[in-house]
């Protein structure tokens, strides 16, 4: 039963059901008035509050597992005492079962008799196994007992997004005494009146409230006035709008679209009114299923995934539907590619190139691909390929190649081997006579020899031909000055000092 407050009033539930009181051997100080308190609410692995001390000889104990302390499933529980653990007082009988929903609406009340010692209590329903605690016993000698009760005070009930009670905030004070014993607890609303507190209290006028609480003990020491303010506010209107569910597909993906190996879903719902209470999904023909986490599918395939979310109030979406294909993931590439080369240019008889010979590298992979293809002419150190090599040193040359696919498979080196000669008697008849060799007017400083067949350095270098980029004009100088190297026409110094003044030519840019 609950009665209203006002701003000024609370109301108690007081529903009363008297056991009969088990026997026990008197104590050497009687506490008739002494009133120990246990509540529950829908919490299934620990009572809500308990008592922890009190003294020994008559004590009403009250149970409430109610609406008004905090169960708004039905959930029973019961409050048993031990009567068979080694180590315990076994001379208290009491197993009550107390439901919202039972005759007294969960709240009942039992007088025994306590001796001093420990007492162990539990919950006797399967399942509530951790719902289990002691109370201590003293034995009533109060004569020096100067310190008064411990109390506090919870606040519970429906909260909103601000922290405020919604429609009814129930408050439930606990004391407890290690000496004499709690004799009395009092409380009072918004400053009225201390009143004896039997129950938790309910307060249910719209506004800001504070409660206030004491107790006394069986020696007559009273605690400190404690408080607690909290505010209530109307109930919100009914939700009757469903939440809002949607999909999102991840995963690699081929150039169709469908998943490689393996597609995840994950499913997400917001409802605006009482909020999202759960979300389902189905897979396929499958029956819906709690959603708890990504969904993971990886049978090759196409799929239909059904999924659909229900709010606090009861409200459920219209089922949605989220459609993909699974390909099984492609085999693994561990062959390397196929690479060849090609030597053009003209030939005389004896099947030298005249004036220049021209390599084209090609590479090819039907697995994971090419990445990359590299050359190396003669003893010069390996670069990318970009587009055929053009060699104009005289002299015999060796080019090196290979290629690597995407899987990271490397062909092995292979070489091409080939001559050029000087086209004629003199190959360079508008030679470059300079003293040095100089790149776009970056004098290197290196003597500018005639090479043997009418061409100086400059003339091999040729700064002015088209090159297609600034690139594939170092790459020649590095080509040319390396076979004049081979040739002992030039040392490895001298050719370091023409490359870098290449590398610093615009030159083909």
């Amino acid at each position: 039963m609950i009665r209203r407050l006002t701003a000024a009033v609370a109301a108690l539930l007081l529903t009363v059901t008297t056991f009969a009181t088990p026997q026990a051997s008197a104590a050497p100080r009687a506490a008739a008035d002494q009133v120990l308190t246990w509540t529950a609410d829908d919490n299934t692995t620990r009572y809500k509050s308990v008592p922890t001390t009190a003294v020994a000889g008559a004590a009403t104990i009250i149970w409430e597992n109610s609406a008004a302390t905090g169960n708004t499933t039905g959930m029973p529980h019961t409050l048993t005492f031990d009567t068979s653990t080694e180590g315990y007082n076994h001379d208290v009988t009491v197993n009550i079962l107390a439901s919202p929903f039972d005759a007294n609406d969960g709240r009942h009340q039992a007088t025994v008799t306590l001796t001093p010692g420990r007492y162990r209590y539990f919950c006797a329903i399967p399942g509530h196994s951790q719902m289990v605690g002691e109370l201590v016993v003293t034995d009533g000698g109060g004569g020096d007992d100067t310190t008064p009760p411990t109390v506090t005070a919870a606040v519970s009930g429906d909260q909103d997004q601000d922290g405020n009670y919604v429609g009814t905030a129930t408050v439930t004070v606990t004391a407890t005494d290690a000496g004499s014993g709690v004799e009395t607890v009092e409380y009072q609303v918004d400053d009225t009146s201390f009143q004896p507190y039997t129950q938790p209290v309910q307060v249910s006028a719209v506004g800001d409230h504070s409660v206030q609480f004491r107790a006394t003990d069986q020696a007559g020491n009273t605690s400190t006035v404690g408080s607690v303010s909290f505010r209530i506010v109307e109930p919100t209107e009914e939700d009757t709008t469903a939440p809002v569910v949607a999909a999102a597909l991840a995963g690699d993906r081929d150039g169709d679209g469908n998943y490689v190996g393996t597609a995840a879903a994950t499913l997400t719902a917001t409802d605006a009114g009482s909020g999202v209470a759960t979300i389902e999904y189905a897979l396929d023909d499958g029956a819906f299923t709690a959603y708890t986490s990504p969904v993971m599918v990886s049978a090759v395939g196409m799929h239909m995934l059904h999924y659909r979310a229900t709010d606090v109030a009861g409200n459920t979406s219209a089922e949605q539907m989220s459609h993909f294909t699974v390909v099984a993931p492609p085999e693994e590439d561990d062959t390397p590619p196929t690479v060849t080369a090609t030597v053009t240019g003209e030939r005389d008889a004896g099947g030298a190139y005249v004036g220049a010979a021209t390599v084209t590298v090609t590479a090819t992979d039907t697995g994971s691909g090419v990445a990359s293809v590299e050359y190396a002419l003669d003893t010069g150190g390996w670069t990318a390929y970009a587009g055929p090599v053009s060699v104009r040193t005289v002299g015999a040359h060796t080019l090196r190649y290979r290629a690597t696919d995407t899987a990271g498979n490397a062909a092995a080196e292979q070489s091409a081997t080939f001559t050029v000669v000087a086209d004629g008697t003199d190959a360079c008849p508008a030679s470059d006579t300079r003293g040095t060799v100089v790149i776009d007017g970056d004098d290197t400083g290196v003597a500018n020899v005639d090479t043997g067949d009418g061409c100086t350095i400059n003339d091999l270098i040729d700064e002015h031909a088209d090159y297609p980029g600034h690139a594939d004009f170092v790459r020649h100088v590095e080509a040319v000055t390396a076979a004049l190297v081979s040739g002992g026409t030039l040392n490895k110094r001298q050719q370091g000092a023409i490359v870098r003044a290449a590398a610093r030519s615009d030159v083909g840019a």
